[in-house]
């Protein structure tokens, strides 16, 4: 027979085992059933994507003076190195001078990093130093002629003046604006009662 000094040890590392027994199998269980995968923090690139980038800054310089800033929300470069594909636009047109400045936002683009050129799409506005505003689809940005273009529709605002023509080419330097088709002109206020 076996002593009792003995049975009670041996019942405790039984309780003992098979209590360890059944955690490992609750553990093993949820592990199997339950949580995902903990995906990686870095996206995986398209395949014609070399680098990706958040919030940067572009600008160039003319003669010592800074001509253009734009800030990107995201900035995409393809594997040639010479096109950069933007999102969340900001551009700020720097002059000296009578003309002032010139802001001009867009929801993407792509920038040519040989030629300097632009090609801005999506919610394109344009805001002058003197308070004219046009507003468009799609706009281009040649930086050679330093002018900015568009055949698309247009609308142009300033004070009580209301322009829409389709195209448009305006120069950056002087401001000076040519449109490309002929003009449907509102001037607001004019017979009102005051």
């Amino acid at each position: 027979m076996v002593s009792p000094v003995f049975i009670r040890p041996l019942l405790l590392a039984i309780l003992v085992v098979t209590a360890i027994i059944g955690i490992v199998a609750v553990i093993s269980r949820n592990d199997s059933h339950g949580v995902p995968p903990v995906r990686s923090a870095f996206q995986q690139l398209p395949r014609n994507i070399d680098i990706a980038l958040h919030k940067a800054r572009f600008s160039e310089m003319h003669d010592g003076s800074v001509v253009w800033v734009l800030d990107a929300e995201r900035v995409e470069y393809d594997k040639s190195g010479e096109l950069a594909h933007l999102n969340s636009i900001s551009m700020n047109f720097l002059r000296s001078g009578v003309a002032g400045t010139i802001l001009l936002n867009a929801d993407q683009g792509d920038f040519n990093a040989a030629s300097k050129n632009m090609r801005l799409r999506g919610n394109v506005h344009v805001q002058t130093g003197e308070g004219a505003t046009f507003d468009t689809s799609a706009i281009e940005y040649d930086a050679a002629g330093s002018q900015l273009s568009t055949t698309a529709q247009v609308i142009f605002r300033q004070q009580r003046l209301t322009l829409k023509a389709a195209g448009m080419i305006m120069s950056v330097d002087d401001q000076h604006v040519r449109f490309t088709s002929p003009l449907d002109a509102t001037v607001s206020g004019v017979g009102a009662k005051k």
